[in-house]
């Protein structure tokens, strides 16, 4: 088995931090943002991951597994957040979280 230089560095940082930290910037695209139902779905699918997960927006970074942070960033369509996951699964959950904010129904 081949491993990269990449692969080699991400196991090296977990052994010395213990954890990943991965961010992504996506447009939310659902057509009623990230208000009530969208909140809640996005917060339960936060919450299936160990790794810390944060969402930022205009400087304000809050808790993404907590309801109450979510909504208090009044998240319209069309905006911009930054997911930011720290943890082992924390890849997996930025995968599934930004897919979550790029469809515009749910």
């Amino acid at each position: 088995m081949q491993v990269g230089i990449l692969q080699i560095f991400m196991v090296f940082k977990g052994i010395i931090g213990g954890k990943w930290v991965t961010e992504k910037i996506v447009e939310v695209k659902l057509v009623d943002g990230l208000i009530a139902k969208a909140s809640a779905m996005f917060v339960q699918k936060a919450n299936r991951y160990t790794a810390d997960i944060h969402l930022e927006r205009d400087g304000q970074k809050v808790d993404a597994k907590s309801i109450m942070g979510l909504m208090s960033l009044s998240i319209a369509p069309g905006e911009e957040v930054t997911i930011i996951t720290d943890g082992v699964d924390g890849e997996i959950a930025l995968r599934d979280l930004v897919t979550f904010l790029s469809k515009e129904v749910i």
